[in-house]
């Protein structure tokens, strides 16, 4: 026993020894399945084999569950109403706001699932070998804001957790500047739900599954038990159901456009790089990425629900609207309420690592390691990810001190919808569905198009759609900025810019082809031609 210590001992030091010079880092070169001979590639960018597929549609119902169950959908209403809507459009806004969601996430789903590429990979067929690189790096800043604002909630989670338990948590005296943006009890709580976070992020993406099922066992299990603590304390569910409109006429019709667009948008970051978990479904079960369609308007709906009705059970309770469920826990003291707000805040902990799995940070490892495989895998990739999210780029100061940046992430959403948009046009109009999955590993193959690895007509289709939406997001950020008539298209952002890019890059493909990317059926394996 002794000596297997000092062996692994030894080999620790010899390895960190080892990474002190940048080729301790390169990772081992691994075959690839059609890739350049010169080529460094890896498992987590090569096509999925086999034995990792093995999503079913029922793996596919826990990650929407893992995914859609967060803090953020329960609040989801509050931004709705805040503007001058009621519950009713609320509802509307999710329902069809979520199903407009659907459309790229089954159209772009089922390039994962068909091809078994990861997102970066599907990508070259239509932005070009190089190109293809810039959508990649928008997407991994996008991951990494939401990864850091998502990893924060669940540190306000594990708050009400450590409370429950020792009430005095919350007295421990503060010792950091108010300048920095948080306080050392804060701080202990990131540090501590961080902790816990990290070794659950290091599970690969294929045996995620159990997990997404707890998830959704637990989370919904502990919003019923809110809904129903929280109209007992009420005696019903309030009176919001009774609110007027605080707006008309067209301005309203206008703000409930704006709310659907925010529902969708917030929901571009999936629809973009969905390939990266679908590439996970077996073979025999296809038709589990159709499933969507059901589950993820299902999910918000419910939870939205959830939170409006506790927001006006508050109302009675305490006297004002509480959109945020670990704010109302924080509300509940004695021995029952404390056991409550530990239960909520446990629940919440498990959402929002669910959360960070299924949407940020393994998006991130999987950008990353598509654009320096010799260096990056997805495990190196969560580690950088998580690190820089939670640490680097301050989380508490973008929750709490940058209203301004987070409409900017909202707006993001314009320049994913296009991405999305040209990945799905792609697959199913220009190229009929038919991709020579080699050709995507190969730099000089038929989807480089051109000298430069770009295809112009993604950049023009590009261009297009994010256009006329960017002096809306412009007002959008800072409120002096008067964008005009461009509020209007902004209003329906992702509406406006994942269609004009679709029908804009499927117009192009017709009438400018590029002959040498079209083929007549689908390539996955190499062919050897003798004699023809």
């Amino acid at each position: 026993m002794a000596d297997a210590v000092r062996q692994r001992i030894v080999r620790i030091k010899a390895g960190a020894k080892q990474k002190t010079k940048p080729s301790g880092w390169i990772i081992p070169k691994q075959k690839s399945s059609f890739g350049d001979e010169d080529a460094w590639t890896n498992i987590d960018t090569d096509v999925t084999p086999l034995e990792r597929r093995t999503w079913t549609a029922w793996t596919m119902g826990g990650y929407w569950f893992s995914d859609a169950l967060n803090a953020q959908s329960w609040m989801a209403p509050a931004s709705i109403i805040a503007v001058g809507l009621t519950w009713r459009e609320s509802v509307v806004c999710i329902i069809f706001g979520s199903l407009v969601c659907t459309v790229p996430l089954v159209l772009n789903g089922a390039i994962g699932q068909r091809l078994h590429v990861p997102f970066p990979v599907a990508l070259r067929s239509s932005f070009g070998w190089y190109f293809s690189k810039f959508a990649v790096v928008v997407r991994m800043i996008t991951a990494l804001f939401w990864h850091a604002i998502q990893t924060y909630t669940g540190s306000t989670a594990m708050t009400q957790c450590i409370r429950a338990i020792w009430p005095s948590y919350l007295d421990i005296p503060n010792h950091i500047p108010e300048s920095v943006g948080i306080t050392s009890q804060q701080m202990i709580s990131h540090l501590i739900f961080w902790t816990i976070q990290f070794p659950i992020l290091l599970t690969p993406p294929h045996k995620l599954m159990w997990f997404f099922i707890f998830k959704a066992f637990i989370v919904t299990f502990t919003s019923v038990g809110v809904v129903i603590a929280m109209t007992q304390k009420a005696g019903g569910t309030g009176d919001i159901w009774n609110q007027e409109y605080a707006v008309s006429g067209s301005q309203r019709s206008w703000l409930i456009l704006s709310s659907l667009s925010s529902i969708t948008g917030g929901w571009a970051t999936m629809a973009t790089n969905i390939p990266d978990f679908t590439r996970y479904i077996g073979d025999k079960h296809k038709n589990a990425i159709y499933y969507q369609v059901a589950f993820l308007p299902l999910i918000q709906l419910v939870l939205g629900l959830f939170g409006i009705i506790c927001c006006s059970a508050a109302k009675v309770v305490y006297g004002e609207y509480i959109w945020d469920p670990l704010e109302l826990a924080s509300r509940w003291n004695g021995p029952a309420g404390r056991a409550g707000a530990f239960f909520v805040g446990f629940s919440w902990v498990v959402a929002q690592i669910g959360t960070n799995l299924s949407a940020n940070v393994i998006s991130f490892a999987n950008d990353l390691t598509s654009l320096s495989p010799k260096y990056f895998n997805i495990r190196r990739g969560v580690v950088i990810g998580t690190v820089i999210a939670a640490w680097i780029m301050v989380p508490w100061k973008i929750v709490h001190s940058a209203a301004s940046l987070l409409s900017f992430m909202s707006g993001l959403g314009i320049f994913l919808a296009p991405i999305a948009a040209i990945l799905a046009s792609d697959f199913w109009i220009t190229k009929k569905k038919h991709i020579d999955v080699p050709g995507l590993y190969r730099r000089h193959g038929r989807y480089r198009y051109n000298a430069y690895g770009t295809n112009w007509r993604a950049g023009v289709a590009f261009l297009i759609s994010i256009g006329p939406n960017l002096p809306g997001m412009a007002a959008q950020v800072n409120s002096k900025i008067d964008a005009g008539g461009g509020q209007y298209i902004y209003d329906m952002f992702y509406l406006y810019g994942f269609t004009s890019a679709f029908v804009v890059y499927a117009g192009l493909g017709h009438f400018f082809p590029a002959p040498e990317t079209l083929i007549p059926e689908t390539i996955t394996e190499d062919v050897e031609i003798i004699g023809g």
